[in-house]
């Protein structure tokens, strides 16, 4: 990975990002490495071999332990590991989540919990685990990944989306009540990624055709698009924003 920036003030920095081992969550520890700063992240599947080779491409090996986000005691407890590891953290960034497809009148009470802890309460104990550290550290970056799925009014996942909208109101929330604490929180709302799991799962030629038609920019979004601005927000280079919702998606959601 190139990268057209360089924010000084993430070197050794301490990173805890959630499902940092695959699709936007691998392109965002790899940019953190390549800043130099010291990257713990979750997930549920084995990311040794990513590890490995992010350790050959920067220098620098990843701390990755594996973790069920939906269980905020394993969290809270990897959170602090990375903390006795690295240092406390004093960037977070809340990027694990699931939009998986399901239809409004199929989901039950056992769906709906699974779906808002992994979209919605995983971010809330994430964020409420870092506060203490940042607080003593003077300040800190909490970035919560959300979409535009929900500016939109996409139909086909409405929990989902019901949690991305929820994760603006708590990134607002947040950011009202610790700001006098110099803790910054930011959302992130990526357009259509083409992951791996997106291009095995969802995309159809005539899908991306459309979604392609409805954006200024007319190149496909990868992984890679969101590091920058991800980096951006944990940088103090936008040390007076806080509270407000970054988009990256090819121009669908313009306003104006």
């Amino acid at each position: 990975m190139m990268l057209p920036a360089t924010f000084h003030d993430l070197a050794g920095a301490s990173v805890f990002i959630t499902g940092g081992g695959s699709g936007i969550g691998a392109a965002l520890t790899e940019g953190f490495l390549r800043q130099g700063a010291k990257v713990a992240f979750v997930q549920r599947s084995d990311a040794s071999a990513f590890c490995d080779a992010m350790e050959q491409a920067t220098g620098i090996r990843p701390f990755f332990q594996p973790c069920d986000i939906t269980d905020t005691a394993a969290l809270k407890a990897a959170i602090a590991a990375a903390a006795e590891r690295h240092g406390p953290v004093t960037v977070l960034v809340n990027n694990a989540a699931n939009d998986m497809r399901h239809k409004t009148l199929e989901v039950d009470e056992a769906f709906w919990d699974w779906s808002i802890a992994i979209n919605l309460k995983a971010y809330f104990f994430a964020a409420q685990a870092v506060v203490p550290m940042m607080k003593s550290a003077g300040g800190g970056s909490i970035i919560n990944f959300s979409s535009i799925s929900y500016m939109m009014g996409n139909a086909g996942y409405p929990v989902y989306t019901a949690a991305n909208s929820g994760i603006n109101g708590l990134t607002r929330s947040l950011a009202r009540e610790f700001g006098p604490d110099r803790i910054r929180v930011n959302a992130l709302a990526p357009g259509w990624v083409l992951t791996q799991r997106q291009k095995d799962l969802w995309v159809t030629p005539e899908g991306l055709q459309a979604h392609i038609d409805r954006q200024c920019l007319k190149d496909t979004l990868a992984p890679e698009d969101i590091v920058c601005g991800t980096l951006f927000l944990a940088s103090s280079a936008s040390r007076m924003m806080t509270g407000q919702a970054l988009v990256i998606d090819g121009g669908v959601v313009v306003t104006g």
